[in-house]
């Protein structure tokens, strides 16, 4: 039985990172605990904290300040998006949604909400790379053209396929009979890959600060205009996400990001190192399969057009003949390793949806892990977690 007095080794980044020990000392000393609303000395060092903090994000963004949202995380800002179109159906103006069959459940299960009160939404098959092919955009707006909103993932959560936005926005911007409000959510890509928010011509994308190391309970929504959320309140972020701002959250990923943006280029060489030795270890042991089976060696260093790039370098789905991913996250857990079966969103279930969209068998998908890493993971470690699976084959 695993405990957390033994030696661990976190390899679930992709569901919530370590804190950011570094940025602690420096938030300790912060004073903005008074209410940004407030009109008085405590109440005005919090606002300007407040915005220093969304001047700096818009800034590793690539954003105007105007554009950026604090809000609770991704999870919100993605339900922000998508609720928003119930003021424009109130307003006559026809709505419909399209996105992938592989997107984060905060997108996949709103979509179904909307369609249970009358707004249409389509979900396009993904290729087995798992991700969206241009062919698959194309033919899904010319079929569905009442299309009005549509929601990509950069970067996937469960398999670290990278969408490359650039050609299916152009392509949708194109192809589509309606103006289309193109939602991104970039979760996986804070922090990890360049992020250049004014060259994607999107019109929103979310984002979640735990997963780089900041606190949970923050994050971003980045519209280029402002949009008419669901809810009221006391109109704070300008009315699109109301309720007290969480001040010290907003400065503590302001503080991540300004830690993160200038190392990305070194930090992704290094994930990539480690995910290739990851890979080359697992296949090694002849019962391991790397979903998608074509994915290819990391590049050594970031390409200069983030399009080109595949495959996060941080993210990697695995799956072990004959032991249900859930057998295998238990005994690694007994082991001192920490890895899960998918997203921490949808763990109660045991289907794994994102899978089964890149055409899978079950069992292939059944018996499937993700194993993500961050630049506190070691060589050591991945040497570590891959001779704890030899152990564990052996054994099951």
């Amino acid at each position: 039985m695993s405990n957390l007095n033994q030696k661990r080794f976190y390899f679930d980044w992709a569901a919530t990172a370590p804190p950011n020990r570094g940025i602690q000392k420096t938030f300790d000393n912060a004073m903005f605990f008074g209410n940004p609303s407030s009109m008085y000395a405590e109440g005005r060092a919090a606002r300007s904290a407040l915005e220093q903090a969304r001047n700096r994000c818009a800034a590793a963004l690539g954003a105007a300040a105007d554009e950026i949202y604090f809000t609770s995380g991704a999870t919100e800002s993605n339900a922000i998006i998508l609720f928003s179109t119930l003021y424009r159906r109130a307003e006559g103006i026809e709505q419909a949604v399209l996105t992938s069959a592989a997107e984060h459940p905060s997108i996949i299960q709103n979509c179904a909400a909307l369609e249970r009160i009358g707004t249409p939404a389509y979900y396009m098959d993904i290729e087995r790379h798992g991700g969206v092919s241009q062919e698959a955009l194309e033919r899904a707006l010319f079929k569905h053209t009442n299309t009005t909103v549509l929601a990509l993932m950069y970067v996937n959560n469960e398999t670290g396929a990278v969408t490359n936005l650039h050609k299916l926005v152009k392509t949708a911007r194109q192809k589509s009979v309606k103006k289309l409000h193109i939602h991104s959510d970039m979760t996986q890509a804070l922090g990890k890959l360049p992020v250049a928010l004014r060259d994607l011509d999107i019109d929103s994308a979310s984002f979640s600060a735990h997963k780089i190391g900041g606190p949970r309970g923050i994050g971003i929504l980045y519209t280029r205009k402002p949009v008419q959320a669901l809810y009221k309140g006391g109109g704070q972020e300008r009315g699109i996400r109301p309720g007290t701002e969480n001040t010290a959250g907003a400065f503590y990923l302001a503080e991540i990001l300004d830690t993160l943006t200038p190392l990305l280029r070194e930090n992704y060489a290094a994930a990539a190192k480690k995910m290739n030795a990851l890979i080359a270890s697992l296949r090694s042991t002849g019962r391991c399969t790397i979903i998608p089976e074509c994915r290819p060696p990391e590049a050594a260093e970031m390409p200069m057009e983030f399009p080109d790039i595949n495959f996060s370098p941080y993210i990697l789905q695995a799956a072990f003949k004959n032991i249900p991913g859930e057998v295998m996250v238990r005994a690694l857990d007994d082991e001192g390793f920490a890895v899960s079966t998918g997203s921490a969103c949808s763990g109660a279930s045991k289907k794994r949806p994102v899978l089964k969209s890149m055409g899978l068998s079950d069992e292939l998908a059944l018996t499937s892990i993700r194993i993500s890493i961050g630049w506190d993971t070691e060589l050591d470690d991945i040497n570590a977690l891959t001779e704890a699976v030899r152990r564990i084959l052996k054994q099951i």
